[in-house]
């Protein structure tokens, strides 16, 4: 059956897993519980189990769009200063050379020249969130990289590129923050925060396919966009996400508030 796309929150670090002593909520704030409960039934939401993920983090950028091939990533544990235990982590999903085959391909076909890579690991931003989604690692993973530059319409026409994959089984995955500024904490924010979810929701839930993606792609134009993302690698996995979703309506699917931030999921199909 066709899978949505869609674009996630990954958390902060390693958000949901700081606290080893509770199996079933291994982070002892709470404020990461509904997060936390949104990725944990996400699978459950869609009409069966994918064949394989296609994530984009925000945590990888390339010169050139880049696919990995590798058969059995390790993981990247790229954040710091967290307790020794989230360095132990595991997260064992394997990954699909077929299918980085065919998303080599797609995106050719579509103009873009591509690069290959085999032994980069699972970075926190596809590991992290889908160990949550996914605890049991069961399901083959690619991963794509975002392209320097992070121009939002080359990464809509990529994940335009790419939507084929959804009626093969492939959920296509944006993984990122939809606010995403490191100095903001507590309340001074959150006045803005909301402004700047509100606005960034109004464009992407659009009903119109066409203007939506504009609204999106002209994101440095809605209220507090260089509040909300000093830089925007956390807010680009979105724009494969929409792509992918082509001319399928888009839908807020996950709203919570962390740190004084609003942050906000959404579903394409």
């Amino acid at each position: 059956m066709k899978q949505p796309s869609l674009y996630i929150p990954h958390g902060g670090g390693p958000c949901f897993f700081m606290d080893p002593s509770d199996p079933d909520r291994p982070h002892s704030d709470p404020m990461w519980h509904p997060m936390q409960d949104y990725l944990a039934g996400l699978f459950a939401s869609l009409p069966e189990k994918p064949r394989a993920l296609l994530i984009v983090s925000g945590h990888w950028e390339e010169p050139q769009f880049t696919v990995h091939h590798g058969g059995r990533p390790s993981l990247l544990f790229d954040y710091y200063n967290f307790p020794p235990h989230t360095y132990t982590l595991r997260w064992d999903a394997p990954g699909d050379p077929q299918l980085a085959d065919r998303m080599d391909a797609l995106l050719r076909k579509a103009g873009f020249p591509v690069a290959r890579e085999e032994e980069r690991g699972w970075d926190h931003g596809v590991f992290i969130p889908m160990k949550v989604a996914v605890p049991g690692a069961d399901i083959p993973v690619v991963q794509l990289s975002l392209k320097q530059g992070l121009d939002p319409a080359a990464h809509i026409a990529a994940g335009r590129a790419l939507a084929p994959l959804r009626d093969e089984g492939v959920l296509i995955i944006g993984s990122g923050m939809s606010f995403h500024n490191m100095r903001v904490r507590g309340h001074d924010g959150t006045g803005r925060a909301v402004e700047w979810d509100d606005a960034l929701t109004s464009a992407v839930t659009d009903p119109d396919p066409q203007r939506r993606a504009a609204r999106v792609a002209a994101w440095d134009r809605l209220p507090y966009a260089q509040f909300a993302h000093p830089r925007e690698e956390h807010l680009l996995p979105l724009m494969v996400a929409l792509g992918a979703g082509a001319d399928d309506a888009a839908r807020l699917d996950h709203r919570s508030a962390v740190i004084g931030w609003t942050v906000s999921a959404y579903r394409f199909g």
